[in-house]
């Protein structure tokens, strides 16, 4: 089992940037795919960014290129997502998932995530 705690969530103006984190415990966590998603109220949840295990791929929604980076730790048992030039658009609970494999995965099909964090985007 893989516990996923997601931190650095919050209220931010637009403009202005965060930097998620996605922390993983129970397994070696080096091996795994990891994804980011949001839900806004009244959305379906959609995949924003995900990246393999090297964190030599990565794979981002058309809506945040540019504007949202991840990455992993050094330590590799913890991944980023930092997010810049904030809309009130991106505001939504985000969430990380991880799944055992190796490359990048850009579909739902994780097997492991996290109660996600919350990120308000408002002046």
């Amino acid at each position: 089992q893989v516990q996923l705690v997601e931190s650095g969530g919050g209220k931010v103006q637009p403009g202005g940037s965060l930097r998620l984190s996605c922390a993983a415990s129970g397994r070696t966590f080096t091996w795994f795919s990891v994804g980011w998603f949001r839900q806004a109220p009244g959305k379906e949840r959609e995949l924003v960014a995900a990246i393999n295990w090297s964190g030599r791929e990565t794979y981002y929604a058309d809506s945040v290129k540019g504007q949202f980076t991840i990455s992993r730790g050094n330590a590799k048992n913890t991944v980023f997502l930092q997010m810049n030039s904030l809309k009130p658009e991106d505001t939504a609970v985000y969430y990380c998932a991880a799944r055992d494999f190796l490359g990048v995965i850009t579909s739902p099909e994780y097997d492991y995530w996290g109660q996600g964090t919350q990120v308000t985007v408002s002046s």
